[in-house]
């Protein structure tokens, strides 16, 4: 938690992945893609993560992306809808190699909640994680930041006591402020299952979910395992070094 507003915006991709390629599809996007998008749109990655497949759909890929606000990310999809591709045509070989190991996904606009920590905030505060908790609510219109509020307030000192700690709160936008994504450090896989044991009998986790089903409609969790290069792994944003010249 942070006492100053987060001004960012993020940008959410489920990846869906080609057959045996997610190992693949991960260096290329945060070796290849992140440095050279940190240089030219001021875009951090927040998260990188494979989705467990026991939990999830597979083989799938999470990424989260940092952006300088709505204004940095509009000046982003400028740079990014150019040339006859409408794409930004620095990146055509790029996006070629891309496409062997990736074949379609699912995006999102997050907004944050203002006591969200940055990525850089959370890094320097020393969170490090190899696994993740991805939650997401859908609630009545209207009441997804009143949703957050109520998570920081219940969720929080509830999971507390199993290691988790949450690091990502958004709403996500263009919607009807129906829908919100949390995203829980957890220290090992053992926390996860000592939170799960519990769900039904652990006072401040039924506190927790009695109060949320007043607005959700729907409640969704995954687990997510940190990619090499994922911030939340190594402590740092990907650099030039971590490239990898792919063969064509």
């Amino acid at each position: 938690m942070t006492d100053q507003p987060n001004p960012q915006a993020y940008i959410h991709e489920f990846i869906d992945i080609r057959g045996t390629n997610r190992a693949n599809y991960m260096h290329h996007m945060a070796a290849n893609w992140s440095p050279g998008a940190q240089e030219d749109r001021d875009q951090l990655l927040f998260g990188m993560w494979a989705v467990l497949g026991s939990t999830g759909a597979w083989p799938q890929v999470c990424n989260i992306w940092e952006e300088p606000g709505l204004d940095g990310l509009a000046r982003s999809f400028d740079n990014e809808a150019s040339g006859p591709g409408l794409q930004d045509p620095k990146l055509e070989r790029w996006w070629t190699k891309a496409s062997e190991f990736r074949r379609g996904g699912v995006d999102r606009i997050l907004l944050p909640a203002p006591w969200m920590p940055t990525i850089s905030q959370s890094l320097t505060s020393g969170v490090r994680s190899k696994v993740c908790a991805h939650e997401i609510l859908r609630c009545t219109p209207g009441s997804a930041s009143t949703l957050l509020d109520l998570a920081r307030e219940a969720a929080v000192p509830a999971y507390k006591r199993f290691g988790w700690l949450l690091v990502g709160a958004w709403t996500t936008a263009m919607r009807d402020d129906d829908e919100v994504i949390l995203l829980w450090s957890l220290p090992d896989w053992q926390a996860w299952a000592d939170a799960e044991n519990v769900q039904r009998t652990d006072p401040g986790v039924l506190t927790w979910r009695a109060a949320a089903r007043e607005t959700t409609t729907d409640w969704n969790r995954i687990l997510l395992a940190a990619a090499p290069l994922c911030p939340f792994r190594t402590g740092r944003q990907p650099n030039r070094d971590d490239q990898v010249d792919w063969e064509d």
